[in-house]
């Protein structure tokens, strides 16, 4: 009998057994099961099991939180089953009929924008850095510089900008690769078509605001003008324009014959795209990111953006469990490809990590002498303050129930401090306490303000409830084993 016999077999048991998963594969920490009938899995009993650290439901798919032992664990339970292996991408798939519209709308956002992930991360931190150095008068009595007094830090900023703007402002370049690879069509022709829409010979898109109507370049067709505007940095535009290029390369593949379509297919999938991006796409969508950044950016700034923040700041927890948290992306990159150069939604998501990763710390300190529950705890808290909720969440709040409303509170507090003071990032960034790298210098101060309410009210609250037996979910639902 292997090490995970046991478990594996009371989780398949009560997942429904062999003939009610659909497919099953595993990522870094979780089992992800796409079940024929979600209703038949037990969840009480499956946390039940020792190895299991959670349990939660995402984009159609059953997954089971088992930690860094997960790849073994699969290998157990696969052979155990009599399954074949599946990639992620089968999972995914099979996923789909249990999703509904939005749902798939969402899935289709994090597919895009989860590949650019690491990219953004990077370029916020590095932004973060030359923030540091270029921005904050920390020599001769608070009048300059690292970057005036000393030259070789004045080179690293200069050529940290060379990734920085590699990053950000071409960005559009990343998200048609995105879109031509989730789409499998030609990878090759979304990066072109993503160059198209910033090239150097076009008007900077951060330029435009600052220059008259009549003095954009364009090009003249005679009996048309099109202007020569770039859309560096802009995320709806090459949405746009690269589900335009897959769909219509699909369209011909499905048509022409195979002996002509390594010349036909590209041509006329991409030159018509081109066009279409620059004369029809480019401008609605730049209009569209204009006014959802426009909305967000006044929302946040009003007389009621403390009650905007509230809002966020409460919600953001929840929306990540359903998976609808990846829709801030495409709203952050917007704000910062706008006339902002910044985003004030990014800086509350970091805030949300602190907090419910401050509300595991307190449970470590509540369940102190519990050395079994401080072995998912602390690695789940350290995870968190690093921006990785999910082991925090799943394992630990969740289950627990008050801890997780706690965290919630915290962020609402936090958020309106955050938002109250105008703290703005220059980025997306590392999540949980490494995000203060990507808030603009002159809002630092207030953002270690922020985190400091994201520190003390969660911890405070979730003592507090946890002397209310009645919040305890964990209290209320006791598991009992089912006959093997």
């Amino acid at each position: 009998m292997g090490k995970y016999t046991e478990p594996a077999g009371d989780l398949l048991q009560y997942v429904g057994g062999k003939e009610n998963i659909a497919t099953v594969t595993h990522c870094a920490t979780r089992m992800r099961f796409v079940l024929k009938d979600t209703a038949k899995a037990d969840v009480t009993n499956i946390e039940s099991i020792k190895l299991v650290k959670g349990t939660f439901t995402q984009a159609g798919q059953f997954q089971v939180i088992i930690g860094n032992e997960v790849s073994s664990f699969y290998n157990e339970f696969v052979s155990i089953a009599g399954l074949q292996e599946a990639s992620k991408e089968d999972v995914k798939a099979a996923a789909k009929q249990n999703m509904s519209w939005l749902q798939r709308l969402v899935a289709h956002l994090a597919d895009i924008f989860t590949p650019l992930i690491p990219a953004i991360v990077v370029g916020g931190l590095i932004l973060g850095f030359r923030n540091i150095i270029g921005d904050i008068k920390m020599f001769d009595d608070g009048t300059k510089t690292l970057v005036e007094i000393s030259q070789f830090w004045s080179g690293v900023h200069a050529f940290l900008w060379l990734i920085g703007e590699a990053i950000f402002h071409f960005l559009p370049v990343g998200i048609t690769w995105s879109i031509s690879k989730k789409m499998g069509t030609t990878q090759i022709l979304g990066i072109v078509l993503g160059l198209t829409l910033v090239s150097p010979q076009l008007l900077n898109a951060y330029a435009v605001a600052g220059t008259k109507a009549s003095d954009i370049p364009f090009w003249d067709f005679g009996f048309a003008q099109v202007d020569m505007i770039g859309y560096q940095a802009q995320v709806i535009p090459a949405i746009l324009a690269g589900f335009v290029l897959a769909y219509l390369e699909r369209f011909l593949r499905d048509r022409v014959h195979n002996s002509i379509s390594m010349i036909v297919v590209p041509f006329f999938a991409l030159l018509p795209t081109v066009i279409i991006a620059h004369t029809v796409l480019g401008p609605i969508g730049w209009k569209i990111g204009t006014v959802i950044s426009t909305v967000v950016y006044s929302g946040l700034t009003s007389s009621f953006g403390w009650l905007f923040a509230a809002v966020f700041g409460f919600a953001y927890a929840p929306l990540v469990i359903t998976g609808l948290h990846h829709m801030t992306n495409a709203i952050d990159l917007q704000l910062m490809g706008s006339a902002l150069h910044g985003t004030n939604l990014w800086p509350m998501i970091a805030l949300s990590n602190i907090a419910q990763g401050t509300a595991v710390l307190a449970m470590i300190y509540i369940n102190r002498k519990d050395e079994e529950e401080r072995q998912v705890s602390i690695p789940a808290t350290i995870s968190c303050y690093l921006g990785v909720t999910e082991p925090a969440m799943f394992g630990i709040n969740l289950k627990y129930g008050f801890p997780f409303l706690a965290g919630m509170i915290g962020s609402m507090f936090a958020g309106i401090v955050s938002v109250g003071s105008g703290v703005m990032a220059n980025s997306i960034g590392v999540g949980g306490i490494p995000g203060i790298l990507s808030i603009q210098p002159q809002h630092m101060g207030m953002f270690a303000v922020a985190m400091l309410v994201a520190f003390i009210v969660p911890f405070v609250l979730t003592i507090v409830f946890s002397k209310r037996p009645q919040m305890n979910l964990k209290t209320r639902t006791k598991p009992t084993k089912l006959n093997a």
